[in-house]
C-alpha cells in the first residue's frame, strides 16, 4: 500500500510521520490524493465520506466551486503583499455586522494565534494575570492553555507538554464545563482574574453541550466579578449558524475568538470583541500583536466567498440539523452508548449517557470506539480518529451519502 510507504518515509523526516498528532493513525495514516464535494480519495484508490472535513473549516465541503473560482481569481494578483488590503475590510464588516459583540477584529493566521493574542489583549486591558479555563477545553498548543485537567478550581496550573515553564501556567486555573458553582466560587476568593475563556460548545472532545441556561449564568458570574468573557468560536463560528454559538443561545461574550469555517479552508484567525478593549492592540494600544501572513489575502478571499455564499444558502442550516438528527435515529437504540448531536456537528459517545464535562466524557470507553472507527472506514466513512473529536457534516453531503452514514453507523455499531 502506498500509504504505509509514505508513513515509514516520512516518520524519517518529521516527528512521529505527522504535521499534527491526531493524523498520527496506527498502525498508519492514509494519505488523501485528491477530494472534492463530500469525498476524498487516498493515494490507494480508496473513495471516502469526509466526515471530519479538516477538523471543521470545511461547511461547504471540498474545492467548493464558489471559493476555488474566487481564490483562483485572487492568485492572478499575487498572494502576499505585506501591506493592507481591501479584502481585510470587507470580511471585517461581514464580521462585525453577523457577531454583534464584535465591535472591531484583528485577523491572524490561526485559531491558536487568536485564542492567545485575545488572552493578552485581556491580561492588558484588565492589568490582571490570571485566567480561567474549562477542563478539557482546547484553545490551541501555546503555553498558557497547555494545562492539565482534573486540577479543578485549583490557583496553581500544571503544565500538559514538556517544554511548558511551570512559571507560565501558574496563572491558569480550571474549573469544569456545565458547572456554574465551581466557577463562583474561584471568583469570588481571587481578584486577579482577567478572563474565563471557554468553547461555547465543547468541540475537541465532544461535541459537549451546555446545559439550559449555563452560558448565560456564565455571562452574569464573570460580569458581577468584573471579569472579560472569552467565546472561544473557532469551532462553532459559523458553524452553528450566522453568529455562532453567541446568536445561538442569546449570550454576548467580551471578546470573541474565530477561525476555521471564516477562511473557507485557508488558514486564517481572528479575534475580536468591544471597540474600548480592542483599541489597546498595537499600532492603535500597548498591547502588541503582529504576523507576517495576518491578512493574507487568499484566506480573506476564501472568507469573503464562503460567508457570501451562507448568506445567499441560509436553509443549509436547518438541513444539516435534519441530516445530523437522521444519523442519530438510525443507531439502535441496544448499542448502549450515547449520540449528541447540535446543528451540524455530532457525536457518538461509548458511555451510557451524553458526558456533560471533560471528565465524564473520559469514562468512554476508547478501545470500543478505536474498534468503531476501523470499521467504519472499512466501510468507506472517515471519522476523526479520536473518541474526543467533534464530526462534521458539508452542505454537499448529498441524501445518498446521509444514508450511507447513518447505514454505516446501525452496522458498525
Amino acid at each position: 500500500m502506498k500509504s504505509s510507504e509514505l508513513f515509514e518515509e516520512a516518520k524519517r523526516l518529521m516527528p512521529g510521520g505527522v504535521s499534527s498528532p491526531v493524523r498520527a493513525i496506527s498502525p498508519n495514516p492514509f494519505y488523501v490524493e485528491r477530494a472534492q464535494g463530500s469525498t476524498m480519495v487516498t493515494v490507494d484508490g480508496t473513495t471516502l465520506i469526509d466526515c471530519c472535513l479538516g477538523y471543521g473549516p470545511l461547511l461547504l465541503g471540498h474545492a467548493h466551486p464558489a471559493i476555488r473560482t474566487a481564490v483562483e481569481e485572487q492568485l492572478g494578483r499575487g498572494w502576499l503583499y505585506g501591506t493592507p488590503v481591501e479584502r481585510e475590510i470587507e470580511l471585517a464588516r461581514r464580521l462585525c455586522t453577523d457577531y454583534p459583540s464584535l465591535d472591531m477584529v484583528r485577523f491572524v493566521s490561526s485559531g491558536s494565534e487568536a485564542t492567545m493574542a485575545a488572552i493578552r489583549l485581556a491580561r492588558g486591558y484588565t492589568g490582571r494575570q490570571d485566567i480561567v479555563k474549562i477542563e478539557g477545553g482546547f484553545h490551541g498548543a501555546h503555553d498558557a492553555v497547555l494545562v492539565k485537567a482534573g486540577s479543578g478550581a485549583t490557583t496553581m496550573g500544571v503544565p500538559d507538554s514538556a517544554g511548558v515553564v511551570p512559571d507560565l501556567v501558574a496563572h491558569t486555573c480550571q474549573v469544569p464545563f456545565n458547572d456554574t458553582e465551581m466557577l463562583e466560587a474561584l471568583l469570588s476568593r481571587t481578584t486577579d482574574v482577567a478572563a474565563v475563556i471557554l468553547e461555547p460548545v465543547m468541540g475537541n472532545i465532544g461535541p459537549i453541550l451546555p446545559s439550559d441556561g449555563y452560558l448565560a449564568e456564565v455571562r452574569a458570574i464573570t460580569r458581577d466579578h468584573d471579569v472579560l468573557l472569552i467565546f472561544d468560536e473557532v469551532i462553532t463560528g459559523y458553524r452553528l449558524g450566522i453568529g455562532g454559538a453567541q446568536a445561538a443561545f442569546g449570550v454576548t461574550p467580551d471578546l470573541t475568538t474565530l477561525g476555521k469555517i471564516i477562511g473557507g479552508g485557508l488558514p486564517i484567525g481572528a479575534f475580536g470583541g468591544r471597540r474600548e478593549v480592542m483599541e489597546l492592540v498595537a499600532p492603535a494600544g500597548p498591547v502588541y500583536q503582529a504576523g507576517t501572513f495576518s491578512g493574507n489575502p487568499l484566506s480573506l478571499t476564501g472568507g469573503v466567498a464562503t460567508i457570501d455564499w451562507i448568506h445567499a444558502h441560509r436553509d443549509v442550516y436547518g438541513r444539516l440539523e435534519q441530516a445530523a438528527r437522521a444519523i442519530g435515529e438510525s443507531i439502535p437504540a441496544r448499542t448502549g452508548g450515547s449520540f449528541v448531536a447540535i446543528g451540524s456537528m455530532f457525536k457518538y459517545f461509548f458511555r451510557d449517557a451524553a458526558p456533560q464535562n471533560y471528565r465524564e466524557a473520559k469514562e468512554s470507553d476508547t478501545a470500543a470506539f478505536a474498534a468503531f472507527w476501523k470499521t467504519m472506514l472499512e466501510e468507506g466513512i472517515f471519522l476523526p480518529p479520536s473518541q474526543f473529536e467533534t464530526n462534521f457534516l458539508s452542505a454537499v453531503h448529498s441524501d445518498e451519502d446521509i444514508q450511507r452514514i447513518a447505514g454505516a453507523y446501525e452496522a458498525c455499531l
